[in-house]
Parts: C-alpha cells; structure tokens; sequence
C-alpha cells in the first residue's frame, strides 16, 4: 500500500467530508487502483461511518453512452437518486485512461443524459457533503507535460496542500466580495463588467474538490456586460476547445467563437435557455498549481486566474441561473499569461495574478505554500 494513498484519504474522510459516527458515505472511482479505494474504505470506517462503493471503467461508461436511450437513461436516474438520498456524502474520484473517450458519443446523446442525470447531480451537490478529484494517470501527465512519476509526486503533494494555511486570506477574500456589487475585469481580449451584489460567496479549501483553492460567487444574472478571452485550453465531452471568447449583453453570450470548433461550442450554449448565462465567477489561487493540464479540477485552481462559468448556478453563491451544463472557462492574468487586474468596487484587488491588499497577500503563491 501506497502511504500517499492514506495520507489522501485521510484528507478525503477527515477534512473534505468530515465524516462522523454513524454517517453513509458513497465512494464512486472509476478507472482507480484498487488500493486506493480500500484505503477510502478503511480511512471510512476510521471514522465509524459506513462506506458504500461504486465502480465505473471510462470505456465501458462510453459503451453504455454510446447507444443510450433515454427510457434507459431514466431508469438509471431513478435508481442513482434512491440511493442518493440515503447518502451523507459522497466521496468521487475520477480516473482515465483518455481524457477523450467520450468525444465520439454524439452530441445530442450526451445532452439527454446530462439533462436526465442533472436532478440526481443537484441532490448531490446541495443535499450532501460532497468532494470530487481526479487520479493521475499516464493520460493526465502526458497533458500535462510531465512524465508518469513526476506527475503523480506533483499530484499527492498538490492534493494534500495546507489549506488550512490559506484559510484567513480566504475568509478575508469571501468578506470583501460579499460586501462587493461592481466587478471590472482586464486582460488581452478581455474587458468585463458586471455586479456580484447580494449573491454572497463561497470558500473553497479542500472540503468540495481535491486539489482546491478558490473563492467562488455568480454575477446578477444579467449584469455582464463585455468581452472575454480564455487562454486556458478546456475539455468539454471529450472535445478540446482552444482560445474561447465570448461576448455579453444584458447577461446573455451574444456571440462566441472557438476557431474550428467554434459550431460546436455555439451548439452546447443552445443546450438550453440559461446556457449562455454565466452561473459562476471565481478567483483561483492554489499556490503550487501554475500552469494548465487540461483538466477543469486543476485549471480552475491555477494561481492569478479566474473562472466564468456559462450554465448551472449552485443553490450557495448563485444567481438562479438554470441549466444541464455547467462549464468552468478559465483565463490567466499573470504577467507570464500577459498579465491582468480584477477591480472591486473601483479598488484594484489583483494586478498580473498577485492579491495587491495586504488582507489578501497570504493567497499568493511564494506566501501561500
């Protein structure tokens, strides 16, 4: 047994989900070494709570996506909430083989099984205590640049931060954009405006996803007002989509482009009505994550960078916004990425990635490690 694997699940069982005595935990791994998921099962019962697993492989998942139906699909939705609802928490770590086993499912396919899962995803989210992270394998590091082994020693020592360590300079951040209504945002291609006033923010440190490192709120749904540019590449339903900009009025993406998948990302913002309104803003700080692997669970946490999320608001920190999708788009504005500065309230609070207020300098990378 691998130490790191308990050290992990330690995190998991004692901070993220900080399961008590008695408490009903679903472990839900796919593509995961077994070993790992025993150490959650045992670091679970450390606690006394009662552990209940589900194993998933990514190309039998494609399979059953492939062909799905939605009388299928259905039964399947009823099922997972019925054992949803009798859940405490829920503990999901989510490993692959290819980050783009899914990318020949059709489109219109992965629409219906994400509208027809969505309630079972909402109970989860707002209903339990929940935390979701990726495992590394030799997929993820080639994304990332890296070798198999130096990929997973930045993994473990990524996943297992202090983020206790951080916590004042976060409750500090969450008190600054709860009391915020105008947000300006700059960067290259990037100028945005909108009011985040009276939807209250969010702490992330390690209790909703592993790696973590992010406060998060939703702007007045139709406050935006702009132009966007993300120069972080993302993954969305096994599609790589490069150089994302985007374009507001009253709220609303009124044009978005994507250079030849653009059609593509146009087709997923008309999944539905609130698509093309943005469900998320938030501030990403994790100081030992710098640079983008292609995986939302990292990117979304890299230091000096912010997050727009067209689709799904959550119920805490949200604005309403209703959606089946729910796509964190991330751009960097450290000077390396060409630099950036978030504006509260006409008050310069980030300048090329760095917190410039004294309340906040403890989330920048050389202080928060």
């Amino acid at each position: 047994m691998d130490p790191r694997y308990d050290k992990l699940a330690d995190v998991l069982v004692k901070h993220s989900t900080a399961l008590k005595p008695g408490e009903k935990v679903l472990i839900e791994v796919s593509d995961v070494p077994d070993a790992m998921v025993i150490a959650l099962v045992r670091a679970a019962r450390r606690a006394k709570a009662l552990p209940f697993v589900q194993l998933q492989r990514g190309r039998v998942a494609r399979e059953i996506a492939i062909g799905a139906v939605k009388e299928q699909i259905a039964v399947s939705a009823e099922v997972e909430m019925a054992r949803m609802k009798k859940m405490d928490a829920y503990i999901a770590i989510r490993g692959s083989d290819n980050s783009t086993e899914m990318s020949d499912v059709a489109p219109e396919t992965m629409k219906m099984i994400a509208l027809t899962m969505r309630p079972v995803m909402n109970h989860r989210i707002n209903k339990t205590r929940w935390v979701v992270l990726r495992w590394p394998s030799p997929s993820m590091a080639q994304l990332a640049q890296m070798s198999t082994e130096a990929f997973e020693d930045y993994f473990f020592r990524v996943c297992t931060v202090d983020y206790g360590k951080m916590r004042k300079g976060m409750e500090a951040l969450k008190a600054l954009m709860d009391s915020t209504d105008k947000v300006h945002i700059k960067a290259p291609q990037t100028d945005l405006r909108f009011s985040i006033k009276g939807i209250g923010s969010v702490i992330c440190g390690g209790d909703r996803n592993i790696p973590d490192g992010e406060v998060f709120t939703a702007p007045v749904k139709r406050s935006v007002e702009g132009q966007v540019r993300f120069n972080v590449p993302t993954i969305y339903h096994g599609t790589v989509f490069e150089d994302v900009h985007l374009e507001f009025k009253a709220g609303r993406i009124t044009g978005a482009s994507a250079g030849r998948n653009t059609g593509k990302l146009n087709s997923i913002l008309d999944a539905d009505a609130g698509a093309r309104f943005i469900g998320e803003f938030s501030l990403g700080f994790n100081p030992h994550i710098l640079h983008p692997i292609r995986d939302i669970l990292f990117d979304e946490k890299i230091a000096g960078s912010f997050h727009f999320t067209p689709g799904q608001a959550y119920e805490v920190g949200g604005n309403g916004n209703r959606s089946q999708i729910h796509w964190d788009m991330v751009c960097i504005q450290r000077a390396d990425y060409g630099g950036g500065e978030v504006w509260f309230d006409g008050r310069l609070v980030r300048k090329d990635g760095l917190f410039t207020l004294p309340e906040l300098r403890s989330l920048n990378p050389d202080r928060a490690k």
